[in-house]
């Protein structure tokens, strides 16, 4: 919650106080509403030709910072548009067999009709390895996609993955300590609880409801951000389920999204409820300031589904997708967590882009300035520069960014109601009170796809009984120190990974692929040092983006 701790003391402020204070919150009002309520008073003309950002950004050249329409907005991805590579010159213009396309140009099953169209893929991603920490790792996915359009307006998605893996040490350890393979749910023992076996699906439907609305139902993952990680809402975690609106007005667009999230920590209410449920709602209106600069303005507030009397569900307050959720929060008793963020986009060419986020979590100004380190001035942020063709060499693409969050960032009282689905942060994988580095590039060559990634970072561990802020899953209240917080407390603790992978790609479609990787990890600190190197080679396929760089 934001400011929730200054509102305890008001009652006993002087009068002028107050008006300080309104003064400040109307300045800030006026300036977010401003452009907005300008460009649409002076209906200025608006070029409604409206493209979305990729969703799944496997490689970084799926990123388009910009293009010739005001109307596109680079910061909210769009999990509806299916991602596929070009075709190497000649491959589309030769004639070939049946059975040549189907296994390297097309989907297994494609159907084009003046009013629908379908397509349908098996999905094999068969992967073995060794790793000097856990001897043979493996992977055995047999997954399928469908999906197709009907009419000009209406788009749908489908994907089911059924999985058994052995996982590298590090992965394994995660998922026994957090009941989950990362970001792909829970999973149960398999050959005699040496591996997991874990199944999931996600879905999506979209509309476009004429020129200005487009409504989104999914059971799927949503990321906000310019980047490679997003402190506001990220796709690292599982999938969940959301209704999401979105209007474009040109050079503005707003979205609004109801979702509903997993509590697996806090106690079942009951055997047949299942784990405990909670709510969240987002908005995010991003706007095109020139065809260089995009300024993006989010908030969401996150609340449990039932408390101590009983259930509570889905809080009408928070219905209206105009209404600003802070003070309807603040209405309904200040029960629930609160964010407000900030995304920022600059692009000097149209090949190349700065950016960064900051994630407003609760705060005290008074304690800013004092500058004593406050347990709950929580707050993050993010800075990066990427480029796509860099060097004018065509599919060359380069990324790096730094990411930190203060300690108990995204906590809350309870896991109820903290930043969080599934076990694992809606934000940052590592939760808060780190700071992260991350280098990323890739090229493709024809038929030839290479990716490299070195990751840096610095966080503080819990010993046993402390709690100094890491884990978002910790109650903020069994907090360590009240003063003196930074980033890096607890057990300070570095971390080192190294990614490389080569793939032959055999279908762009879905990205059927041959591919051997190498990932070397290492975490230290004063206590204990682990170093792991794994080598893996396989059949792959789909653009899932998984992340285990944690």
């Amino acid at each position: 919650m934001i400011e929730s701790i200054e509102y305890s003391t008001m009652a006993n402020a002087p009068k002028h106080l107050y008006l300080q204070l309104a003064s400040k919150f109307f300045l800030m009002f006026k300036k977010c509403i401003t452009p907005v309520f300008v460009l649409v008073c002076l209906s200025i003309p608006f070029s409604l030709t409206v493209q979305a950002q990729i969703g799944r950004q496997y490689s970084l050249g799926f990123y388009q910072s910009g293009s010739d329409s005001s109307g596109y907005h680079s910061s909210l991805r769009d999990y509806s548009i299916e991602p596929h590579f070009d075709l190497p010159t000649g491959d589309t213009t030769r004639k070939q067999s049946w059975l040549y396309r189907k296994l390297f140009r097309e989907h297994l099953l494609e159907v084009h009709e003046d009013d629908y169209t379908f397509y349908a893929s098996i999905l094999p991603d068969l992967t073995v390895g060794h790793s000097n920490d856990n001897g043979t790792v493996w992977l055995n996915t047999r997954g399928v996609i469908a999906g197709g359009t009907i009419g000009k307006n209406l788009t749908f998605r489908a994907e089911f993955y059924e999985n058994q893996a052995k996982l590298p040490a590090y992965l394994d350890a995660f998922g026994r300590a957090n009941k989950i393979v990362p970001g792909q749910g829970e999973w149960k023992g398999y050959s005699n609880g040496k591996a997991f076996d874990y199944a999931y699906s996600s879905a999506l439907i979209d509309y476009k409801a004429g020129k200005h609305f487009t409504f989104q139902l999914g059971y799927d993952r949503n990321f906000i951000g310019d980047g490679y990680r997003s402190m506001l809402l990220s796709d690292a975690s599982f999938n969940y389920p959301f209704l999401k609106v979105i209007a474009n007005l040109g050079r503005v667009q707003y979205t609004t999204m109801w979702a509903q999230f997993i509590d697996m920590q806090y106690p079942k209410a009951s055997y047949d409820n299942g784990y405990r449920k909670k709510w969240g709602v987002f908005n995010y209106l991003d706007w095109n300031v020139s065809k260089k600069v995009s300024i993006g303005l989010f908030e969401a507030v996150i609340w449990q589904d039932s408390d101590s009397t009983g259930k509570r569900g889905f809080d009408a307050s928070y219905l209206n997708p105009i209404v600003f959720l802070r003070p309807v929060e603040f209405s309904v008793g200040s029960p629930d967590n609160a964010l407000l963020g900030l995304n920022v986009k600059y692009a000097p060419s149209r090949n190349s882009t700065f950016y960064g986020q900051f994630i407003l979590d609760e705060f005290k100004f008074s304690e800013v300035t004092a500058g004593k380190g406050w347990w709950a001035n929580k707050f993050g942020g993010q800075a990066g520069f990427r480029s796509n063709n860099i060097f004018k060499v065509p599919n060359l693409n380069i990324l790096t960014e730094v990411n930190a969050a203060r300690p108990y960032t995204y906590s809350q009282r309870t896991t109820l109601n903290n930043y969080g689905h599934y076990n694992q942060p809606l934000a940052h994988p590592m939760g808060a009170n780190f700071v992260e580095w991350v280098n990323i590039a890739d090229y493709r060559y024809k038929r030839i796809f290479l990716r490299g990634q070195i990751t840096l970072a610095k966080y503080g561990l819990d010993t046993a009984g402390t709690n100094f802020g890491k884990d978002i899953n910790k109650s903020y209240t069994t907090r360590t120190l009240d003063f003196g917080n930074h980033i890096g407390q607890g057990l300070k603790t570095n971390l080192l990974y190294v990614q490389g992978t080569a793939a032959y790609l055999l279908n762009p479609k879905y990205n059927l692929r041959l591919e051997a990787s190498v990932t070397a990890r290492r975490e230290s600190n004063d206590i204990w040092k682990t170093r792991e190197l794994v080598f893996q080679v396989g059949l792959r396929s789909s653009f899932r983006q998984l992340y285990y760089d944690l």
